[in-house]
């Protein structure tokens, strides 16, 4: 397995969209997949927030990014990882996990000190790569955690 940029693989970015929309657009019910996939294309750019890494085998395994803010109501937190994602058939194999450790690494090469995420269901998963509990809050009314880990 490696991790490549989604710059390098751009190809990716519409399979990645189509994940990312069906996991997570009930948490934006306004936004359409064609301004999901518009919004990734950001992510191609060379600056590094955003940033998308994702996971490859022969095959698109899965994703974990970087982006300013996730949360629209949490605008002064920053930057925040987003879009954790390992395809269904290839979930617990420790992909998610080297996912958000080489966002981790990334961000702090970058001189970033700390990041946030929200999660609806993974706190205990976040935890164990050393990330802890911000706050627990609703988001477009849904209980979410917010959480932290310092670099």
């Amino acid at each position: 397995m490696q991790i490549l940029n989604l710059k390098e693989v751009p190809h990716h970015l519409e399979t990645l969209a189509n994940w990312h929309h069906a996991q997570w657009s009930y948490l934006n019910p306004d936004r359409t997949l064609a301004e999901r996939i518009d919004g990734m294309r950001e992510h191609l750019t060379p600056d590094f927030i955003p940033t998308t890494f994702v996971a490859e085998e022969e095959k698109l395994l899965g994703s974990a990014g970087i982006i300013k803010y996730d949360m629209d109501t949490r605008k002064e937190l920053t930057p925040w990882l987003e879009g954790v994602y390992v395809a269904p058939e290839f979930r617990r194999k420790g992909i998610g996990s080297k996912l958000v450790l080489h966002v981790m690494a990334q961000a702090r090469i970058n001189n970033i000190k700390t990041l946030y995420l929200y999660t609806t269901d993974r706190e205990a998963f976040y935890d164990r790569l050393g990330w802890s509990t911000f706050e627990k809050t609703d988001y477009h009314g849904y209980p979410v955690i917010v959480m932290s880990v310092n670099l």
